[in-house]
């Protein structure tokens, strides 16, 4: 089992920037890749950014020079730093770990762009 933590959404003008951030803790050494998913109202959920365990990242193309994901392995946590949001860009943010066995979700954190 994964537990995931979420924090750092919010409230943002366009062009403004945000850090979210996702503690794993548990079964950590099974997981093979980690990223950040949103969903806005009525749309579907969709992969923004992900790294794999070995640092490989990749990005939707809406977000690619815009965002970027990292992860510290001495914490067990993954970061999406968000930079020139846009109001397209508000949606609820999960993070999500891949293992093996299953694929776990965070709680989700709100992300709203609006002047």
């Amino acid at each position: 089992q994964v537990q995931l933590v979420e924090s750092g959404g919010g409230l943002v003008q366009p062009g403004g920037s945000l850090r979210l951030s996702c503690a794993a803790s548990g079964s950590i050494f099974s997981i093979n890749a980690m990223g950040w998913y949103r969903q806005a109202p009525g749309k579907q959920r969709e992969l923004v950014a992900a790294i794999t365990s070995g640092g490989i990242t990749n990005y939707v193309d809406s977000v690619k020079g815009r965002f970027t994901i990292s992860r510290d392995n001495a914490k067990n946590t993954v970061y999406l730093q968000m930079n020139n949001l846009k109001p397209e860009d508000t949606a609820v943010y999960y993070c999500n770990a891949d293992t093996p066995a299953d694929d776990y979700w965070g709680q989700g954190t709100q992300v709203t762009v609006s002047s």
